[in-house]
């Protein structure tokens, strides 16, 4: 008895059971080390979370300090904060500081590629 598999969009599923070895050890020889999937795993879960989609969005057209992004998104500046932690230490952000008050911008043009690309992505197959 053959059991068809369906993806999510009603496609038929390969049910075959050959295996092409000569690809399937090319295509591993190409792919990133284990570590490196892992942690951008781990980097694309922060983009999975709409705040800070939201911040990484407002910090694309300027530098902001935390005041000013808790206005814009009408939000606490604890949570702001809070989100702010999770972009810094998965260096999306950074920060600095002119007297009291933290400015915090996007770490570097790869953030907005990201970004950019996937905002372009969803725009696309609406």
């Amino acid at each position: 008895m053959s059991v068809q598999l369906f993806n999510h969009n009603n496609d038929a599923a390969c049910d075959c059971c050959v295996i092409h070895k000569k690809l399937v050890n090319q295509v591993r020889k190409s792919m990133p080390a284990e570590n490196s999937l892992l942690e951008l795993a781990d980097l694309l879960k922060v983009f999975g979370d709409s705040t800070r989609i939201r911040i990484i969005s407002a910090l694309l057209h300027a530098e902001l300090c935390v005041c000013d992004i808790a206005a814009l998104l009408g939000m606490t500046k604890s949570a702001i904060s809070h989100q702010l932690r999770a972009l810094r230490q998965t260096k999306l952000v950074k920060h600095r500081k002119a007297g009291k008050i933290v400015y915090y911008s996007l770490d570097d043009e790869h953030v907005s590629a990201i970004f950019k690309l996937g905002l372009a992505h969803v725009n696309e197959r609406r």
